[in-house]
């Protein structure tokens, strides 16, 4: 049995077919782990999520932004961007089962010697500090006043981390770092609007995984969200978005022996402008 690690697929879903017939993928006997960001700007949404969640226990997920971003506009309260491409699933007969069990999904992932997230997780949390407060958003996605978290998650305060947060707050800096941080500054805030590369950062900012951590259990950590990077291994952090959406590639990590596998990018845009995707 095998475990694929795979990055941001934005609704590339011709291109993930693709890259499953070139690991000569199994559902019988692998697994499947997604970084998050499963829909949004490609053209097939709907059928990422349609096979991911037929994949049921083969499958293991954590949300990103922009499947927060759908949910929030499903319940009214965002709205699409130019760019979105998510009518298709807010139109379709299945919506609420998909919608529902997107809601049911993780935050936070940890399985043995491996974790995955889709932003990252911040310097001074402690594995199980992390998953305590994963745990928290989580409950509050999949209760029954779900719709709370999301009238409330939006914005980019409070931009530092402390014990005594509580309410909104809480649960809002919990969402903003494992599913939008890129980078942090000195001081340990969130600087939410930065997505170039590395040595684009100000001499102010680090990206967060540079940053010294807490003493935490020897696990590798796979994240995505920051297409900038490419595929990036840096410690015991592998960065798993490579920009498929704009023309790059879609790219898998087999857990086990670390073995990189990329497809080309075979998705067909002609309405989306790309260097606009690669800055989102």
């Amino acid at each position: 049995m095998n475990t694929y690690v795979i990055g941001d697929l934005q609704g590339c879903f011709t291109t993930l077919e693709a890259l499953l017939a070139r690991v000569k993928f199994r559902r019988t006997h692998d697994r499947l782990w997604f970084v998050g960001d499963l829909v949004n700007r490609g053209a097939g949404s709907l059928e990422c999520l349609r096979f991911i969640r037929r994949l049921g226990s083969s499958a293991a997920v954590v949300l990103g932004n922009h499947d927060l971003h759908l949910l929030a506009v499903a319940e009214g309260f965002a709205k699409q961007s130019k760019l979105d491409t998510l009518d298709p699933i807010l139109a379709a007969p299945d919506r609420e089962s998909l919608l529902d069990w997107l809601r049911h999904q993780s935050l936070l992932h940890v399985d043995g010697a491996f974790a995955m997230v889709h932003a990252g997780l911040m310097p001074q949390w402690s594995w199980r500090q992390a998953q305590g407060l994963a745990r928290e958003v989580e409950s509050a996605l999949r209760g029954s006043d779900y719709r709370a978290l999301l009238a409330g998650m939006y914005g980019n305060e409070p931009l530092a981390w402390s014990d005594d947060l509580r309410g909104a707050a809480r649960l809002r800096f919990v969402i903003n770092t494992m599913t939008r941080m890129r980078t942090l500054t000195n001081d340990g805030e969130h600087v939410l609007k930065f997505k170039a590369g590395l040595v684009e950062i100000p001499v102010d900012q680090h990206a967060w995984f540079q940053l010294p951590t807490v003493r935490r259990a020897k696990r590798t950590l796979f994240a995505g969200h920051w297409s900038a990077l490419g595929f990036l291994e840096h410690g015991e952090t592998v960065m798993l978005d490579t920009g498929c959406i704009w023309g790059g590639a879609l790219t898998a990590v087999r857990l086990g022996d670390g073995k990189c596998f990329q497809q080309p990018s075979l998705e067909v845009s002609t309405t989306i402008d790309s260097v606009a995707l690669r800055r989102d």
